[in-house]
């Protein structure tokens, strides 16, 4: 629930909502992968072909308009799917091969019990109302819910007031990483693992539940 208001947080999304999904990540993540994905109207036609509700948790607001979303990877898929083939089938056989070469590079392997941020974001007339700290909470809970102990994510230097948010919701930092000469391409110079860790309560709980 947001401070001022009550928001749902549901899994996935409709697929009428498809297109403000992908226009929700798009405005917030466009300042990082603008200079690899663009034009614009490819980016947007490429996430919409790749993006995977079934790897999202959604808030929702309650006339059922969907302003948030916390992305997650695991074994299975990711929020933001798809492969070379899919960026070659938007950009072309040339341009879908170094997008890919150069995405590749931010991509982050998934690791046993513990569950991988994929983007979090909240529209941008809706940010400050505790949005971004409910989807955090949920994803929590589906961490426990899938028998992860862990959730980690990156948080790059250019973005305090993520970094802030996380650290407010339990997150740790723990290896920080530089991106070198990439930089000038991405526009961040490093990136900070961050980690939530389940209390072994909690853990025990959530196996309970399951049995």
């Amino acid at each position: 629930m947001s401070k001022n208001f009550p928001i749902k947080i549901v899994e996935g999304f409709a697929e009428r909502q498809r297109a403000t999904a992908v226009a929700l990540f798009w405005q917030a993540f466009k300042p990082k992968l603008h200079p690899v994905m663009k034009p614009d109207a490819l980016a947007l036609q490429f996430l919409t072909r790749v993006v995977n509700p079934t790897h999202a948790l959604s808030a929702i607001t309650p006339d059922g308009n969907l302003v948030g979303i916390a992305g997650f990877k695991t074994e299975a898929g990711a929020f933001v799917g798809g492969g070379i083939r899919d960026l070659m089938t938007v950009y072309g056989s040339i341009g879908g091969i170094w997008r890919g070469a150069l995405l590749s590079l931010l991509e982050r392997e998934t690791r046993t019990d513990e569950l991988l941020m994929d983007g979090i974001f909240v529209d941008a007339g809706f940010q400050g109302q505790g949005i971004g700290a409910a989807l955090l909470s949920a994803i929590k809970d589906k961490a426990r819910s899938t028998a992860c102990s862990r959730v980690r994510l990156d948080v790059i230097n250019t973005n305090p007031r993520a970094r802030a948010l996380y650290e407010r919701n339990g997150f740790v930092a723990q290896a920080t990483t530089s991106i070198g000469p990439f930089r000038h391409l991405f526009g961040f110079e490093q990136a900070t693992e961050m980690v939530w860790t389940a209390t072994n309560f909690e853990i025990t709980q959530s196996r309970a539940s399951r049995t």
